[in-house]
């Protein structure tokens, strides 16, 4: 564990327990105990926040994913995580110079004809962003990682990791129904991006591809990138949540908003990587009408079988098919030896009514999620470490889309996109690398049911095979019935032999 890291985190850590310990006395003193109490809630749950932005941006985003676990958190803690700003003192240009520098070399002032030093666009623990003009004339941003930063985040995440194992080993009991170890890991792959811009960069870049498929969203485009400076273009618009009244007609509304869960759909069902922090200030809506999605540092990925379920949930909760959801749910996570999946299906039956046709004002999709992590934590079922990332998103994204069009309905905006989704599914399902995995399965399975064979006709030359075969009447078909069989026997193997040659063609490309 790195030693300064962990210093850093006794000493706020620290501060933050004398000021809990001082507002407990105070509340001892206090002449109305309920008051008190609330009050210590409140101010307890300040200090935390406040504890959380001191430390960095690893804190903040864990403190961002736990306030949308009511499993795990309190609501007077969630509520107050659900503020956590990630905004840092703007330090003076010369502090990034050196950066820059190093980066993009002893030249690295002939790439921009004009940097507006004097007000950055915007200053987080992670980087400092500038508006720019490049080279070639484009406006662009210019994003600076800070220095030491990079060095910062990893000893964070070892710190973390640290204490994640102290407390698997203290609470093995809690961490077999919340694995904190392999949320936290999420997390941290999560913020790769943050680390390294490069990978932010390719975020983007899969991020345009898929915006292909939206006329209303739009991904800005990576002009320069290394692991700690990023260009890119520059996107003049509004953050969603601020558009004004008058600025856009109904109807455009409502395209911006069904598009944008589209393409959120998309990222996590067909792309399987999304964005996972499109709150509205990732989302600026230019002149035109169109999204524009932004900050790419923060990305999640889900692998296929976990994205198949959770659609496959999804369309439970749509459908109002609470046993769907609740199966499903289990499927994305794990039962230990206390579960009870038959009272958690109970509580999801007796919810999803209340879900499947809600519009946003009367619905968060993040807070339903979450809500299914609560009700399988209290049943002992294990909820996936992904589910606290993609409850993020979601409930992100549903924030944003509801202060441009709160009308948007869960199951619409699912159906308007399920078709397309479907298509690239089954596209996906039928090409090369899942083409040679069908191959192997078949032939896995084929010299299984040869050994069998051997087997069985091992057990006729010897007599020891028995068929027992009883009817209630005699059979129509008489003699026939084994001319029919053999017929049967003979167009299987014909499908069999015919599909085994198709997956051969379309993984060899023959």
């Amino acid at each position: 564990m790195p030693a300064g890291r962990a210093s850093r985190t006794i000493k706020i850590a620290s501060r933050a327990a004398a000021q809990e310990a001082t507002r407990g006395l105070q509340a001892r003193l206090a002449r109305s105990q309920d008051s008190a109490d609330g009050l210590r809630r409140q101010e307890r749950a300040r200090a935390l926040r406040a504890m959380l932005e001191d430390l960095g941006p690893i804190y903040i985003k864990l403190g961002q994913i736990l306030a949308t676990r009511p499993d795990i958190m309190p609501q007077y803690l969630m509520d107050e995580f659900a503020n956590l700003n990630d905004q840092a003192r703007i330090e003076p240009f010369p502090v990034f110079e050196p950066v820059i520098e190093a980066e993009l070399g002893g030249h690295w002032r002939s790439c921009f004809q004009e940097i507006n030093t004097e007000r950055p666009l915007g200053a987080a623990s992670v980087a400092q962003v500038y508006r720019a003009v490049w080279t070639d004339g484009r406006p662009c941003v210019l994003k600076v990682q800070r220095p030491g930063t990079s060095a910062a985040m990893l000893g964070d995440m070892a710190v973390l990791r640290r204490i994640a194992g102290l407390l698997h080993r203290a609470a093995p009991h809690m961490c077999e129904v919340i694995d904190v170890k392999s949320m936290m890991e999420v997390v941290f792959t999560a913020m790769e991006a943050e680390v390294d811009f490069t990978r932010e960069a390719r975020n983007m870049k899969d991020a345009r591809k898929a915006a292909r498929h939206f006329k209303q969203v739009k991904v800005p485009k990576v002009i320069e990138a290394t692991p700690r400076v990023l260009v890119q273009t520059f996107v003049d618009g509004t953050p969603i949540n601020r558009v004004k009244d008058d600025q856009l007609s109904d109807r455009q509304r409502k395209k911006i908003a069904y598009q944008l869960m589209g393409f959120m759909f998309r990222g996590y069902f067909v792309d399987r990587a999304f964005h996972a922090d499109p709150h509205p200030g990732n989302i600026l809506i230019d002149q035109d009408g169109k999204a524009h999605v932004i900050d790419w540092g923060m990305y999640g990925k889900i692998d296929r079988n976990a994205s198949l379920t959770l659609l496959k949930g999804l369309v439970g909760m749509a459908r109002g098919d609470g046993a769907a959801l609740a199966r499903d749910w289990i499927k994305l996570g794990s039962l230990t030896p206390w579960s009870n999946s038959t009272r958690f299906a109970n509580d999801v039956s007796n919810t999803i009514p209340y879900w499947a046709n809600a519009t946003l004002e009367e619905l968060n999709l993040g807070v339903a999620l979450m809500s299914l992590a609560r009700y399988s934590t209290e049943r002992g079922i294990q909820v996936s470490p992904l589910v606290s990332l993609i409850g993020k998103s979601m409930g992100n994204i549903e924030g944003s889309v509801r202060s441009i069009y709160p009308k948007l309905k869960f199951d619409k905006a699912l159906g308007k996109v399920m078709e397309d989704i479907a298509r690239e599914l089954l596209a996906d399902s039928l090409g090369p690398e899942n083409g040679m995995q069908m191959l192997l399965d078949s032939i896995y399975s084929f010299n299984n049911s040869s050994s069998q064979m051997q087997s069985v006709l091992g057990d006729m030359t010897t007599g020891q095979l028995g068929i027992n075969v009883r009817t209630n009447q005699a059979d129509p078909l008489g003699p026939r019935r084994g001319h029919r069989l053999k017929h049967h026997v003979s167009l299987g193997s014909t499908a069999a032999a015919t599909a085994a040659e198709t997956v051969v063609r379309r993984t060899l490309g023959g």
